[in-house]
């Protein structure tokens, strides 16, 4: 009795305990499955957004090619002979069509009556066969179709100089603290001889979208370098700015810091695009920074390396894909020019997700690594694709970073030779030197006007002076100071005059009078620092002997001043030491 009793009170507890479930269910059931539906509908209608925002961009990517085609066709009416903004022909109508949508070739064709050659349609209806459209930039940066001129350059000057044998790809931005980009071109420039400067093609791209700032580096690189503009060896390039996405809406990848991830992302469309304008210009493509120094010939030894290894290259052998001659992050690495497009889309696809040197990496893994396969063994296969030269020709000399607050000491120890902090001269005339400059340790003015060191002051102030005495008046040919070296390559003079007293008084109807500017204390003016940190001049003999010759500041400086190089040349002496010193290579100072 006990036990049927039991199992009455269990029974009725599991109805009570069941019964409200079962309304619950039969009460939420419905709207459980309408929720559901509603997901479902919703995430059908998203992936139906995405579809008609890849019809949209197609659409998008063909106005901007017809625009661009009208554009062309514009142009080649009403002519121009401006050698730097020179835009190829416009291509032949099946050629257009090809890169149009299949729906835009076919309105097209309806409207013009244009029909493809070799495509023959029926009364009953056939479709002719279409080109299928393969994925392009506008795929991986959608962005691009907002403007019909995202991919016309804002600025470029260029003399139109193609087909060399090396192209050197130079990416520079504005920099808050410092630049490096005029002393780094002055290095690449004075280490090249003339054969070498007619083979190669340097390409500055400025990575700025604000016009005044693009037009203010291209104005030092024009005057500084006018010669080598004017000659074809230096092209000027700038993006617009509609080339850029919001960088704003990028996505955090790799956990960094949102300013970290705009800057890598940047940098990897700066290489893409400065690629993309340079593949079709050169047989090489080599990839520098704007703060590196190099070695003598060195166009000529990648050149020579790169034969080398493409002559010996057997034919079961994979040929390389990079030469590097550099340890350092992109700097110094060589390719193909005809090999470019492979990474400027890979490029532009991961441009958001890596920093360019990891990706191109990772483009090399994923051409020869197995997964089946140990690190050795990729390693091992990554050596066939990606060769080092014995010792890096390049080396990297900035500390200051284009990203905000990042600090930069890296540097390649395979560059070999130590880069020298001074050039000495052993020849200069017998003088007393002075400065209100205060030296830092024992970096002495007369040490390095003897030759034994470089000068090395404390700020220099408005009215300060670097003096030189002579003990008997003397005749001077020329002048040479450097300012800055590879240590220190800001610590310049800035708006320092070189200043002469003569020994003897200058007749009122002498020339000199008009040829040179005179101090309040009878100094004449004879030059002054460039953009470089040099001041350099040959002296008009009728000054005659010339009693002090002094470094005259003008305004106040955020950098010490250092001078690297102190040669006076008197008339008539040409001191072999010059000669010997003329030759070797010079560092130039960032500006």
């Amino acid at each position: 009795m006990f036990k049927i009793r039991q199992r009455n009170c269990m029974l009725i507890a599991t109805v009570l305990i069941l019964a409200p479930c079962i309304v619950i269910l039969m009460v939420l059931g419905p709207e459980l499955s309408t929720e559901q539906s509603l997901t479902q509908r919703l995430a059908e209608c998203h992936m139906r957004l995405q579809y008609l925002e890849s019809m949209y961009r197609a659409r998008q990517e063909d106005v901007s090619l017809l625009s661009q085609y009208l554009g062309q066709l514009q142009f080649n009416n009403n002519g121009s002979s401006n050698v730097s903004n020179v835009s190829p022909p416009p291509q032949s109508v099946a050629n257009f069509l090809d890169a149009l949508s299949p729906e835009a070739r076919q309105l097209l064709r309806n409207a013009s009556h244009v029909s493809k050659a070799g495509v023959s349609t029926t009364s009953r209806g056939f479709v002719p066969v279409q080109n299928i459209r393969l994925p392009n930039a506008y795929h991986f940066l959608p962005h691009l179709l907002d403007d019909a001129g995202s991919l016309r350059p804002a600025y470029l000057r260029s003399k139109g100089r193609c087909d060399v044998s090396i192209v050197l790809g130079i990416p520079t931005v504005h920099r808050e603290k410092q630049s490096y980009l005029l002393g780094t071109l002055h290095n690449l420039i004075e280490n090249m001889n003339e054969e070498e400067q007619n083979e190669t093609l340097i390409i500055v791209y400025i990575g700025e979208t604000d016009l005044d700032a693009v037009q203010l580096i291209a104005k030092q690189i024009e005057t500084s370098f006018e010669s080598h503009v004017e000659s074809g060896l230096i092209d000027i390039i700038a993006p617009a700015p509609s080339y850029y996405p919001n960088f704003e809406r990028l996505r955090i990848t790799l956990n960094d810091p949102l300013e970290r991830v705009k800057w890598r992302s940047k940098q990897n469309l700066d290489f893409a695009y400065l690629m993309a304008y340079a593949h079709a210009k050169g047989t090489f493509y080599v990839q520098l920074e704007d703060d590196i120094l190099t070695k003598r010939q060195f166009i000529t030894t990648m050149k020579k390396f790169a034969l080398i290894k493409s002559a010996l290259t057997k034919p079961d052998q994979p040929e390389w894909f990079v030469l590097d001659f550099c340890q350092l992050g992109f700097i110094g690495k060589m390719f193909k020019s005809a090999e470019l497009p492979y990474l400027i889309t890979y490029f532009q696809m991961f441009y958001n997700d890596k920093p360019v040197d990891w990706l191109l990496t990772y483009f090399i893994e994923s051409k020869v690594c197995r997964t089946d396969k140990d690190q050795k063994h990729c390693n091992q296969e990554k050596a066939k694709y990606w060769q080092h030269f014995r010792k890096s020709l390049f080396q990297h000399i900035g500390t200051s970073s284009s990203l905000k607050g990042k600090v930069q000491k890296l540097k390649d120890k395979q560059f070999g030779s130590k880069v020298p902090t001074f050039y000495a001269h052993t020849h200069n005339p017998p003088a007393v030197v002075k400065s209100n400059i205060a030296p830092y340790k024992n970096f002495l003015l007369k040490r390095a006007y003897r030759g034994e060191s470089y000068f090395w002051g404390l700020l220099p102030q408005p009215g300060d002076l670097v003096q030189f005495i002579f003990e008997q008046p003397t005749l001077l040919r020329r002048y040479l100071f450097r300012s800055g070296n590879s240590e220190h390559p800001s610590d310049r003079f800035y708006n320092t005059t070189v200043e002469l007293l003569p020994a003897d008084s200058l007749s009122e109807n002498s020339s000199v009078w008009s040829t040179y500017n005179t101090t309040t204390d009878g100094y004449l003016v004879v030059g002054s620092f460039d953009s470089l940190g040099v001041a350099e001049a040959l002296l008009d003999p009728k000054i005659g002997a010339i009693k002090e010759l002094r470094l005259h500041v003008h305004s106040d400086s955020e950098n010490w001043a250092l001078l690297s190089e102190i040669e006076l040349q008197e008339l008539g002496n040409n001191a072999s030491n010059s000669d010997t010193n003329a030759a070797k290579p010079r560092f130039a100072a960032g500006s």
